[in-house]
């Protein structure tokens, strides 16, 4: 005889888009967890098809409105790859530039406006403003610090339009970007100060082993270049992504799910694969600071994800204003090249985890074929996991604190399922 307890979370904000939270028990075991996402497609990949390749940093640009910059830079990169183009060091340097920016705006509002507030029971930003004033107005000059890096290399902060393949439209004055650096110095004062208010939060447990995946660089942390790594298996080549890693459909989730083909297993991507693959690639001081926060060599703890994040702001700002001061305004804005046949993929670091584009493309320069492949969706099948893991710690509380704590948990990975509505309907099973 089973019975169906059914929980509802009205509103499942802070985070982007529509989910639902399926879980059948057999009693206390944990039968079933299913992660459901039920917006509808948004069909990317197909409306990219016989678009010039020209339409496509801007296109893909709007598939996120928080990290526009990761879908920019994987699709132009991918393309010349396809094309054959070699860009300059200025320009790759810019091209990193632009991605600390992003890390910094979308880091800091995950931090200080969404995922802290779990910690001291805040239903929202502005409660936990009213209990941590200094620390929530820190948090949003540290993002505007990251906004107005993608003003000036990007045109604007939400879905910038100055990135092309080759480069950029035009380079930046460097008097445009020296302007910046009163207000991002002041932001790094800010992120280190962080350190100390996040070193008091109570983590909940949640140590759940798991395959970490990220880029992997020798020279560098990496955001737009390097081998894709895994704490389980070889590093491979970002052209060898296809041969390992496999996404398939599933019935109660309009979001494909990903696994390891060879063992058809889940994955984890983000700031803690980040970290656990490139530890000693951090600048010196976000590296202190993550031996402090953070001092085992592989951290499994999910919640552990906030300090992660802050790690790698304090190293985006160290780079930025490193970058800002050596910057000279020389060479060309963009690279020439000529239309061709031809395949690219590459990948590069999105706040929340590798994003994949692959492209094919015809002798007139338009799109043949577009595959993309966004972190949260890689991410998915390993948060079931982790959630079928975490519940029965928590079964003996009120449904409606079992929902509150699946909810945090959730949250920890900063799921970006979409930008439209955001809500969760938590089903529970009990035989």
């Amino acid at each position: 005889m089973s019975s169906e307890r059914i929980i509802t979370v009205r509103a499942l904000t802070r985070v982007e888009g529509e989910g639902a939270l399926h879980v059948r028990l057999d009693g206390d075991e944990v039968e079933d967890v299913r992660l459901s996402i039920y917006e509808a497609p948004r069909f990317f990949e197909a409306f990219l098809r016989e678009r010039s390749i020209e339409d496509v940093p801007d296109l893909t640009a709007r598939i996120c409105g928080i990290c526009p910059v990761a879908y920019q830079m994987s699709s132009v990169h991918a393309l010349e790859a396809a094309l054959g183009i070699t860009i300059t060091p200025t320009i790759r340097r810019l091209r990193r530039l632009m991605y600390c920016g992003e890390w910094i705006e979308s880091h800091s509002l995950h931090v200080f406006l969404l995922h802290a507030a779990d910690f001291f029971g805040c239903a929202s930003g502005i409660e936990l403003a009213r209990q941590f004033p200094q620390q929530v107005n820190d948090g949003l000059q540290i993002k505007q610090a990251g906004n107005a890096l993608l003003e000036v290399l990007g045109g604007r902060a939400i879905h910038p339009v100055n990135v092309r393949i080759g480069g950029f439209h035009r380079l930046p004055a460097a008097g445009e970007l020296t302007a910046l650096l009163p207000k991002l110095r002041e932001a790094r004062s800010a992120a280190i100060a962080a350190a100390d208010w996040i070193a008091e939060f109570e983590f909940p447990a949640c140590e759940f082993e798991c395959e970490w995946v990220a880029l992997t660089h020798p020279d560098e942390y990496p955001m737009n270049a390097g081998l894709i790594g895994s704490t389980r298996f070889p590093a491979i080549e970002v052209d060898e992504f296809e041969d390992h890693f496999e996404e398939t459909q599933v019935h109660h989730s309009t979001a494909l799910h990903a696994t390891r083909r060879e063992r058809q297993t889940p994955y984890l991507l983000g700031p803690l694969s980040r970290l656990n693959l490139n530890r000693d690639r951090l600048r010196k001081p976000a590296r202190e600071i993550a031996q402090r926060l953070l001092p085992q060599r592989v951290i499994h703890n999910r919640f552990l994800s906030i300090a992660a994040r802050l790690v790698e702001i304090v190293h985006c700002l160290d780079e930025a204003i490193e970058s800002i001061q050596d910057y000279r305004a020389e060479g060309e804005a963009s690279c020439r090249y000529a239309a061709r046949s031809g395949r690219g993929c590459a990948a590069t670091e999105a706040p929340r985890g590798t994003l994949y584009h692959a492209y094919e493309i015809s002798d007139d320069g338009r799109v043949r074929r577009a595959k993309i492949v966004p972190p949260t969706s890689q991410n998915q099948r390993q948060i079931e996991t982790d959630l079928a893991h975490f519940l029965p710690a928590v079964l003996d509380q009120p449904d409606d604190q079992i929902a509150l704590s699946c909810e945090k948990l959730i949250r920890s990975y900063d799921p970006c399922i979409s930008c439209s509505t955001h809500f969760l309907k938590l089903t529970m099973e009990r035989r």
